[in-house]
């Protein structure tokens, strides 16, 4: 069966009659004598719109039915009966939207296939790009900006796209002018629509199109992705070129009050800025280590009067920071507990525990304090680490060491 909207792809709205309609969980399954709604298939995802002003969100294609999922809105929305007469309305930004990037998608594959002999195995229509999948190797800078410029121009050309209708035993379908279907349900029966690019190429598809490749306005290919067995061109058509468009520009916007200069400079200003932030993390790493490595020679001058029994230090210095392992590689307090923590930077409260000390210590003390500090982590003999979320818990859990080593006087807290 041919849709009232792979008949006419621009229809909007139009009234048709209830075949059926059946409970469904949050809403109604209904199927009509006819719809304008694009049920999901040939790689392009189903419409969304309104039918006698309800929601629908999916439609779906059984054969030569279209089954429209229809919300449940509350006590007013009461299943519609057979025969009764609706209004259905497309969302019509959606379908657009769909209508340029599979009429550009059918574009893009023949000019591949024109100019390089590129086949295309299959598609996908993403929310924010699509790609078409070439039987390809690699497919050079050279080759997209090819493509591109000849796609451009057949719009600029204002290339008309026909949409006929055949019968499976019309001869015509036979012919030279028409070609392998490309992503056409198995399913199908019926009449078979026929997509002709003037000039360019003619398939049988199921989707929607334009009617002449002007309303197509541009099309932009961004990049090449080599997967295994796949190369993956993607691509925007019409409104998605002048949205990423827009968000570009934003974001230029953006980075010149960041970087304070114009879009000009920008590469050249962050990889300045690239070449400080390398600096400043090798100076603070250097500056880290020093002071790990004097906490740490200060307590081994205690071992001489008695080595505290043990040990609180927190730092604020992230998660990535070196300095609990450089001081615990220094001090030299075999006997003694240590509770460290470092912090990260922005104030979350998230960051790092380590407890080193006897195995019975560590045991007992372990997982109470990681628990307490919401952590996720693991001891084993003389070691116990965590990733934690709640460091503002620290104090709790400095009373529980207190408590377990009553001698307080030989503590060092910091």
């Amino acid at each position: 069966m041919v849709f009232k909207c792979q008949e006419d792809s621009f229809l909007q709205e139009f009234r048709t009659k209830v075949v059926s309609c059946e409970n469904a969980a949050g809403g109604y399954n209904v199927v009509f004598e006819d719809t304008i709604l694009f049920p999901e298939g040939g790689g392009q995802p189903t419409d969304h719109g309104f039918v006698a002003g309800r929601k629908v969100t999916s439609v779906v294609r059984k054969g030569a039915i279209a089954v429209h999922f229809v919300e449940d809105e509350g006590n007013n929305s009461a299943p519609f009966a057979a025969g009764e007469e609706v209004l259905q309305r497309v969302e019509w930004s959606r379908r657009f939207d769909h209508m340029q990037q599979h009429s550009g998608q059918h574009l893009i594959t023949a000019i591949f296939d024109r100019e390089f002999k590129y086949n295309t195995r299959s598609w996908w229509l993403g929310t924010e790009s699509s790609y078409i999948d070439l039987d390809a190797k690699d497919i050079g800078r050279e080759q997209l900006e090819r493509v591109e410029s000849i796609c451009n121009q057949l719009i600029v050309d204002c290339t008309p796209v026909e949409v006929n209708v055949y019968e499976p035993d019309d001869p015509a379908l036979k012919s030279d002018v028409t070609r392998a279907t490309r992503g056409l349900p198995e399913d199908v029966s019926g009449p078979l629509r026929v997509v002709t690019i003037a000039g360019i190429e003619s398939n049988m598809c199921c989707g929607t199109h334009v009617r002449n490749l002007s309303q197509l306005q541009t099309i932009k290919l961004l990049s090449v992705e080599k997967a295994k067995g796949k190369c993956l061109v993607h691509f925007l058509v019409g409104g998605r070129v002048l949205r990423k468009l827009t968000e570009c520009y934003d974001r230029e916007v953006q980075l010149n009050t960041l970087l304070n200069g114009g879009p000009s400079s920008h590469i050249e200003l962050a990889k300045k800025l690239q070449t400080t932030v390398r600096i400043t993390q090798r100076t603070a790493k250097k500056l880290t280590t020093e002071l790990a490595t004097a906490e740490a020679e200060k307590l081994n001058a205690l071992r001489a009067n008695g080595p505290p029994m043990y040990v609180l230090l927190h730092r604020n210095d992230g998660q990535e920071s070196d300095f609990i392992n450089t001081f615990l590689r220094v001090v030299k307090l075999p006997d003694c507990f240590f509770f460290l923590t470092n912090a990260d930077t922005d104030g979350s409260g998230k960051g790092q525990l380590v407890l080193q000390g006897k195995p019975e210590d560590v045991a007992k003390l372990g997982p109470e304090i990681c628990s307490l500090l919401e952590g996720k982590g693991n001891g084993k003999g003389t070691r116990f680490n965590a990733k934690v979320n709640k460091l503002k818990n620290v104090p709790q859990c400095e009373k529980l060491v207190r408590e377990h080593f009553p001698c307080n006087d030989t503590a060092v807290e910091k």
